[in-house]
């Protein structure tokens, strides 16, 4: 039963798809009429009685990165664009459309963008898009190009909206990342292709940035403040441990004492006074 059933999605899904392929094809297939074939009739008359003088206006170039959509009487004679290389049009009746598939890029102006946490900053950007589909960049829209710049305004706006201050300023990439999905997924109808969003400055309020400063300092004095107070810490723990090792051999004492003796008489004075230890006066004051 299970097989029976997702067999039978899946014709239906492909009735689905061949209904939805016919549908396009007829939206623009090349179906003129009888008033359209006699133009067409016509046409190829005048062609054929003006030639070679009407072949320069017939015959047309389309580079590799290009490609034509021809119009035949205001309908797209074919699914799939023309080019590279050499094509042919009626003069009277075709009209045609260049569209270039060159990776196109443009800058997104400073915007304006009130945070999630009520931080007015300024983001701008650049897009990275280009024309995947070129019968839908003419059929769909009017102007692809305008419209992906004015949608991603939009959408730079919509998405840093969702953000608090850190995010923006930590998570650029993933920022990127979530803007050009939605780009992408809204420029799919247009036949474009958004391959890359990127965010390039974010600028904030003066008054912002003197605090984020004196923040960084405070954090940055209290560091080294910590810092020094466990230097001393470990220095002390150090004395400490000296003298206890030091009180529990005499010997060592007095060889702290002849590098003392030492390190004074390395040193260019003119009178040295050398201290007498208190261990030998008492000594001398046993004897007496």
């Amino acid at each position: 039963m299970i097989s029976t059933s997702s067999t039978a999605e899946m014709v239906t899904q492909g009735k689905l798809q061949i209904n939805t392929e016919e549908n396009i094809e007829d939206k623009h297939s090349g179906r003129l009429g009888c008033f359209g074939w006699l133009l067409v009739l016509i046409s190829l008359l005048f062609i054929t009685a003006t030639f070679p003088i009407t072949l320069f206006m017939c015959v047309k170039i389309v580079k590799e990165y290009e490609r034509a959509i021809i119009f035949r009487l205001g309908r797209i004679t074919d699914r799939k664009p023309k080019g590279p290389g050499l094509f042919f049009v009626l003069p009277c009746t075709d009209t045609f459309v260049k569209v270039d598939l060159r990776t196109v890029s443009f800058d997104i102006p400073p915007q304006e963008i009130l945070t999630r946490d009520s931080v007015t900053v300024s983001v701008d950007g650049v897009v990275y898009f280009r024309i995947n589909c070129p019968i839908s960049s003419v059929a769909n829209v009017s102007d692809a190009h305008s419209s992906t710049r004015l949608l991603a305004q939009t959408t730079l706006r919509n998405v840093l909206g969702t953000k608090n201050l850190a995010e923006l300023l930590s998570d650029r990439e993933g920022i990127s990342l979530s803007m050009q999905e939605s780009l992408d997924d809204a420029t799919d109808p247009w036949g474009i292709k958004v391959e890359r969003v990127e965010i390039k400055d974010v600028k904030l309020p003066q008054q912002l940035q003197r605090a984020m400063a004196a923040e960084a300092e405070a954090t940055r004095e209290a560091r080294a403040k910590i810092i020094s107070a466990e230097g001393e810490m470990n220095a002390s723990r150090a004395l400490k441990e000296a003298s206890l090792i030091i009180a529990e051999s005499p010997s060592g004492l007095q060889l702290r004492y002849l590098q003392t003796l030492s390190s004074i008489a390395g040193e260019k004075n003119s009178t040295i006074i050398f201290p007498l230890p208190i261990d030998i006066l008492q000594h001398f004051m046993k004897r007496d």
